[in-house]
């Protein structure tokens, strides 16, 4: 900012002027018009099933509910306008309503009539009220709430879907917006006659969508649009769909502690901690076929002085076993676990795709070779390092 340079302004969001006849949340002009402590007008027939589906304010987000909304009554003679002064409402007006009554006046009327004379009574209906109960719908001094860009439910893309109008989307028609008369009988013509769609249902199957929700949907769709409208070969789609998110993907998320396991041995007991936060895939594999029993019965059958001792495989060759899955999965390799000193459990790799780091032992026991409880996942085998030896998994 020297010599006389200009300051640099924080970026702010386009102010967006709603209308004071507009409705709040649906953005078009309301019919029946209902107003919040705060001035904010909805229409009826939209605030009603917002707030029975996410019971908010949806300008604010605030936690609402119908009891909270009054009805108010606007005077229509061609044009909203003050009962009392006839004066015509614009964006540019001071509009002000009674909270007992619902009526709907200019401030001028309001502070002439009411507040100056000190009679808080109803200019139409003679009703007292307090000063409280005035609420101000439109100050065009402060417009903050008339900014749709700050709206809660605009900044967070929350609709409430018309069954109606979903099921008329499901209709090819439905997205031609405009068509003329020759056009619409071409249409009708060819779908009378056409029967593509129903021998390419005959003769392809449609892959099995998988049902997504609130944890498993991706913020991409699934592509089918796209790829039904550059290819003759598939089925037309034209609704939009949320890809789903790997299972595993959306568990191991949440997975922020060790595992822990026994093995039984007939030399003693090692107790092993797996590092499930970090390899989740290799913890289940390992955690559940230890609970089916996989490695019962198993051997050590190689030993190798001073280095490890390997086991966990039923067939004892050292290449035999599966996964709990019956199949490879990724390899979760992590630097910063390696073999770095005595008691590190981990598992030997023969090929890609079957080996992960994920184990650490607590227990050791001491220049022996034993035969453990449990056995192989996927080709793996058992390592622990002993005082002298360690055990390869």
């Amino acid at each position: 900012h020297f010599y006389g340079g200009k300051r640099a302004e924080i970026p702010k969001a386009n102010f967006r002027r709603l209308p004071f006849d507009h409705c709040s949340l649906s953005l078009q002009p309301f019919e029946y018009p209902m107003c919040t402590e705060e001035g904010v007008v909805f229409d009826l027939l939209s605030i009603v099933p917002w707030i029975k589906k996410y019971g908010t304010n949806p300008a604010t987000g605030e936690v609402s509910k119908i009891k909270f909304l009054f009805n108010i009554l606007l005077p229509l003679f061609f044009s909203y306008h003050c009962p009392v002064l006839y004066n015509i409402f614009t964006n540019n007006s001071h509009i002000v309503a009674n909270k007992v009554t619902g009526n709907v006046f200019s401030n001028e009327a309001v502070e002439q009539l009411n507040i100056k004379t000190k009679s808080f009574k109803d200019l139409l209906t003679d009703e007292p009220f307090t000063r409280k109960d005035i609420i101000t719908l439109q100050d065009p001094t402060n417009l903050d709430k008339f900014n749709v860009s700050n709206f809660f439910h605009v900044k967070n893309n929350l609709k409430v879907l018309d069954p109606d109008e979903e099921k008329a989307k499901l209709d090819p028609a439905y997205h031609l917006n405009s068509t003329n008369l020759e056009t619409r009988e071409t249409l009708a013509e060819l779908y009378k006659d056409y029967k593509g769609d129903q021998l390419l249902a005959s003769t392809s199957k449609e892959p099995v969508a998988k049902k997504t929700d609130k944890l498993n949907a991706a913020h991409y769709s699934t592509g089918r649009v796209c790829a039904s409208f550059t290819s003759t070969a598939m089925t037309p789609v034209t609704t939009h769909e949320a890809d789903a998110i790997a299972d595993d993907t959306v568990r191991y998320q949440y997975v922020k502690k060790k595992g822990y396991v026994r093995l039984h041995t007939n030399k003693g007991d090692l107790n092993v901690e797996l590092h499930c936060d970090k390899v989740p895939k290799a913890g289940e594999n390992f955690i559940r076929l230890c609970k089916k029993g996989y490695y019962d019965g198993t051997v050590f059958h190689r030993s190798i002085r001073n280095f490890m001792i390997q086991g966990g495989d039923p067939t004892g060759t050292g290449t035999g076993g599966e996964s709990f899955w019956g199949k490879p999965f990724k390899d979760e390799f992590r630097p910063n676990l390696s073999h770095t000193g005595r008691g590190v459990l981990s598992m030997a790799n023969s090929v890609k795709t079957q080996n992960v780091l994920c184990l650490k032992a607590h227990y050791v026991l001491h220049n022996v070779i034993c035969y453990v409880g449990l056995k192989d996942m996927q080709k793996y085998y058992i390592a622990i390092l002993l005082t002298d030896i360690v055990i390869l998994i």
